[in-house]
């Protein structure tokens, strides 16, 4: 039974496209208040870019976390759990714990629940769910295209694919987009093995603008585009990780074992 008192405010970095939020932000947010039937749910998104976006083009309204964090305390709010969606403890988390502790005096108490990869645990779980779930193709390399920060927690994406390679993956390679390690790094390992046959996929939440345009457009810089041009026979799979019922129980884990800071 809801408690008018108590929210849930799960946090996303956010998407311009609908279909995919529909199937990646949408069900994570069904999935964490299901866990957590007690709580009210709100949503709010770290970029203002996309909030600005979609409530410009499609007249959907989307809290800050600042902003959600005035609204509940406006609706008699006072036991606050959240939940954010972000890959990794980075920048975004940084920026979302920040206006969690400015606006921390208006609640009794507030819970934070960790990010996707935030322990060496939760990293090898998602080795077997990603290994499982778009490793299925015989004698093809899966490519998984990360955002990348310049945050000290981006070294998750190269250990990430160093534990593939360790668990007996060595066909799961990891690159990111914006950091290291970056497309070349992953073309220079592909050349040393034996495949021709790659599958492109985004290690993302919502397959939203980079996995869309990055990973698998046509123009000439696109990963898609450098691999075909380089003898591989690609495919593109436009699948967030947000899609995963598995990855979602994950956050669901990490909602129910949210650590206390007020």
């Amino acid at each position: 039974m809801e408690d008018k008192q108590k929210a849930l405010l799960v946090v996303s970095f956010g998407t311009s496209y609908p279909e995919t939020r529909a199937k990646t932000i949408d069900r994570l947010e069904e999935a964490i208040a299901a866990a957590v039937p007690e709580r009210r749910l709100y949503r709010a998104w770290t970029s203002k870019m996309i909030i600005a976006k979609v409530k410009s083009r499609d007249g959907l309204g989307v809290d800050t976390v600042a902003e959600a964090m005035r609204r509940m305390q406006a609706d008699g709010i006072t036991d606050l759990l959240v939940q954010p969606t972000h890959i990794l403890p980075g920048v975004e988390n940084d920026l979302m714990l920040a206006d969690i502790q400015a606006a921390a005096a208006g609640f009794e108490h507030i819970a934070v629940g960790r990010p996707l990869m935030a322990s060496t645990e939760d990293m090898f779980k998602i080795v077997d769910i990603v290994a499982e779930e778009l490793d299925n193709i015989p004698d093809m390399a899966l490519v998984l295209m990360g955002h990348g920060t310049e945050h000290i927690t981006n070294t998750a994406y190269a250990a990430l694919d160093y534990m593939f390679k360790d668990v007996g993956h060595s066909n799961i390679f990891v690159g990111t987009v914006e950091a290291y390690p970056d497309l070349d790094n992953v073309m220079g390992m592909l050349a040393k093995t034996p495949y021709l046959r790659v599958r492109l996929a985004p290690f993302m939440i919502v397959a939203g603008d980079h996995a869309i345009n990055d990973m698998a457009g046509d123009e000439p810089d696109s990963w898609k585009s450098r691999l075909v041009d380089a003898g591989y026979n690609v495919e593109t799979m436009l699948r967030g990780l947000g899609e995963s019922a598995r990855i979602a129980d994950l956050f669901c884990q990490h909602a129910l074992a949210a650590e206390t800071i007020k």
